[in-house]
């Protein structure tokens, strides 16, 4: 669903290294969507003083030092989910009734966050448009 093209741009021949991945990718007969939104990810910029990436949507990173992790982190899940046609919802549902199980079954539930004064619980859900569909048609308050 994606490619994440990691540069260390410290090194020297990084300009010729990054021609030879994409040559590579292109004689792979990838689809085009595929590498025209691929992340490109600048490491070791804690090694270049002030340092700014000159391509386009470049991501400067400092694994060693956890620079730019976070914002790389929500490029890449921003990319996945467009690429899947998921998004990320978060959910009022009422916990005595099946709406939990039915995302659990067919969505992937990555937080749930019970209120018990009321029964109910915010649920932070991965789910595709198709199935969100359903679950309005199913559960529609």
């Amino acid at each position: 669903d994606l490619i994440v093209h990691v540069r260390d741009i410290t090194h020297p021949e990084t300009v010729l290294q990054k021609a030879t991945v994409l040559s590579v990718l292109k004689n792979l007969n990838l689809p085009n969507h595929l590498l025209d939104s691929m992340v490109e990810v600048h490491n070791k910029v804690d090694l270049i003083e002030r340092y700014k990436p000159t391509e386009e949507n470049a991501l400067a990173i400092s694994a060693l030092h956890g620079h730019g992790l976070e914002e790389l982190k929500e490029e890449i899940e921003k990319k996945i989910l467009t690429a899947t046609g998921k998004k990320i919802l978060k959910l009022h549902v009422n916990l005595e009734g099946p709406q939990l199980s039915w995302l659990y079954k067919e969505a992937t539930v990555q937080e749930v966050d019970v209120i018990p004064e009321d029964g109910t619980a915010r649920v932070k859900v991965i789910i595709s448009n198709s199935a969100f569909g359903k679950y309005r048609n199913l559960f529609p308050n």
